[in-house]
């Protein structure tokens, strides 16, 4: 068995993407000596492309706004549009939220922005080393050993005082501990592309993205600096099973069903070959433990309709850093402080559900598209002020949206029992899916 060099660090992070090079480069800013082992290598291809306005304060913390800047293109709303409704298109402004400090946020290449910040840990003196896939880690004492793989196939083993699992979708730690249950509110699954020559909205927004609901689920339209957009549809088992042609031929016809998409794309050129991720929802049943901590995608992923998954990843990693600093102070497993960061992840995590969970009900479906028929009404503008905050990250701890968002869900609850029928069908059809294999 071959020892990396000076092996030994306070903390090792799994995990090189925006969750473990923000952990990471915080915990060297408080000087701690930190590693990070990435099994792949800068640049690589990742779908997320969607920042929200609160990333902006955390880049700012990471000293690399200007360079995400350099590569983004600013996205000052999300729209969505419906076939099924009066107003078949509402834009959700982030200048119009409760705080309107960040009224816009990026549409990123995340082979370019993960690329950013994992340069950016290694300028901060953090230990990197790509082509290492972790194959275990001993969680039994004080000390924890860390096995991992490089491409040679030679073996390695580490260790840290802390390790902190931002694996993503691997789930290093949960698929080790058995801890990762598919979540059973929310059973969906993608296929994506990125193309070129796609329309884009004019002026401003041409740097919004665009949502979609269809019969089948909905679908994103998410346009990129250099000229290309990032489309993906995120559908129904049901749906998804019935595929009997190639993939690249499925998604085309599935964008097809959607008479402005079909439109926006009649130019269009695939870049490379479409691509489909399964599994799509879950969430570890634990989410620390004694010398360890899960944060991002490695912990929980929902759904990406919302863009929170970049954001959420880098908030959790965020505090995640403070709550580790500290307790390496203590040399302790503080539940107090560990109990305080599990808390504020989860209701994070919560804030987006809500949404996610009914966005293809009926009931929510005619709310988000029947905003703006009311803009004049002072309440009815609190509540679509108190939505985008939500959209904007802004969710956690602000005080000022809770009495518009309790409104906003009454007025769902009054849409469903209004459309009793079709709500009911749908709920029935949601937890037949729920269900699918």
């Amino acid at each position: 068995m071959t020892k990396t060099q000076e092996n030994h660090f306070d903390v090792l992070v799994i995990g090189g993407g925006p969750a473990g090079t923000t952990v990471a480069s915080l915990l060297a800013d408080k000087g701690r000596n930190v590693c990070v082992l990435e099994k792949a290598h800068h640049p690589r291809f990742h779908i997320g492309e969607s920042l929200l306005p609160m990333n902006l304060p955390i880049l700012e913390k990471l000293g690399v706004l200007d360079q995400v800047d350099a590569i983004g293109i600013k996205k000052y709303a999300a729209e969505f549009n419906s076939q099924e409704t009066s107003l078949a298109q509402d834009t959700f402004y982030f200048s119009k939220a409760t705080n309107a400090k960040y009224p816009f946020s990026y549409e990123v290449r995340r082979s370019e922005f993960d690329e950013i910040l994992f340069k950016n840990c290694q300028q901060k003196g953090v230990t990197t080393l790509e082509g290492m896939t972790v194959t275990s880690v001993d969680l039994n004492d004080s000390i924890k050993k860390i096995h991992a793989r490089d491409e040679q196939m030679n073996q390695h083993e580490l260790t840290a005082r802390y390790v902190i699992d931002a694996s993503g979708r691997d789930t290093v730690l949960a698929q080790q501990l058995g801890s990762k249950k598919i979540n059973p509110k929310h059973k969906m699954a993608a296929i994506y592309g990125h193309f070129k020559g796609v329309q884009r909205r004019t002026g401003n927004d041409a740097g919004n993205i665009s949502i979609y609901w269809f019969k089948h689920g909905w679908i994103w339209l998410i346009p990129l600096k250099d000229g290309t957009t990032s489309i993906g549809c995120v559908c129904w088992p049901d749906y998804l099973k019935s595929r009997n042609t190639p993939l690249t031929e499925f998604l085309q016809q599935t964008l097809a069903l959607v008479p402005e998409i079909k439109e926006r794309m009649k130019d269009t050129q695939l870049e490379g070959k479409a691509q489909a991720t399964g599994n799509y929802s879950y969430q570890s049943s634990l989410m620390s433990g004694d010398g360890f901590l899960l944060i991002g995608d490695a912990y929980a992923f929902v759904d990406p309709v919302f863009s929170s998954g970049v954001y959420l990843a880098m908030q959790s990693a965020t505090r995640g850093a403070e709550l580790v600093d500290q307790l390496l102070e203590d040399n302790t497993h503080n539940q107090s402080l560990v109990r305080q960061f599990e808390q504020s992840v989860a209701e994070e995590i919560k804030a987006f559900c809500w949404f996610i969970y009914r966005f293809n009900s009926p009931a929510l479906h005619k709310l988000l598209m029947s905003s703006d028929e009311a803009a004049q009404h002072p309440t009815k503008q609190k509540i679509k002020s108190a939505v985008i905050s939500v959209l904007a990250g802004d969710a956690y701890n602000n005080k000022a949206i809770r009495i518009p968002l309790r409104l906003f869900k009454l007025l769902y609850s009054i849409n469903k029992l209004a459309a009793f029928n079709k709500n009911y069908a749908f709920n029935r059809f949601r937890k037949k899916q729920n269900k699918a294999d």
